[in-house]
């Protein structure tokens, strides 16, 4: 965001700034791949099951310089078979990280802020290396289904909601 100088009436100027948000970096935290039963899995017919959890964490790194990390945490397991004999064809887990300044935003934005504007951020990064490894692994490619982090917020909101109205009625 742009400065804007000020006057003050002694004749010296004062920066006024507004709320700030920038990417301070991007960076993969941790990283697994696993194909157990390579390379018997490749006779297996193709029809695989995919199982996907996704987990955010946020930490503030420094205060002073309002400077957060957050963490998108992916696990996807794609398994072949029914039931009894179902087997795992792979495994991949990722934890997509980032450091973001998020300096003058009231409490309330910065939540909002950290759960959707910066996964937004780093979910791109993490569904590529979703998608780099199946294929390394010598698997179908697997492209992750966009995310509406905004969407996930608001209804964490109204979930809470509706929890705290259940609670007081």
């Amino acid at each position: 965001m742009m400065a804007q100088e000020k006057s003050k009436s002694n004749g010296h100027s004062q920066k006024e700034t507004g709320p700030v948000f920038n990417v301070h970096s991007v960076y993969l935290k941790d990283l697994s791949f696993e194909a157990p039963l390579s390379p018997k899995v490749f006779n297996e017919e193709w029809k695989p099951r995919i199982n996907f959890d996704l987990q955010m964490s946020s930490e503030v790194i420094s205060e002073a310089e309002s400077v957060h990390e957050v963490v998108l945490h992916i696990t996807v397991t794609v398994k072949l078979g029914e039931e009894k004999q179902e087997k795992t064809a792979f495994l991949v887990e990722v934890k997509q990280a980032g450091a973001f300044l998020i300096q003058d935003f009231s409490p309330d934005d910065v939540k909002q802020i950290l759960a959707t504007t910066c996964p937004t951020v780093l979910f791109p990064y993490a569904r590529e290396i979703v998608s780099s490894l199946a294929t390394r692994g010598g698997f179908p490619q697997m492209v992750l289904p966009p995310i509406n982090f905004d969407a996930m917020y608001a209804k964490h909101l109204s979930d809470a909601e509706s929890t705290e109205n259940a609670g007081t009625a």
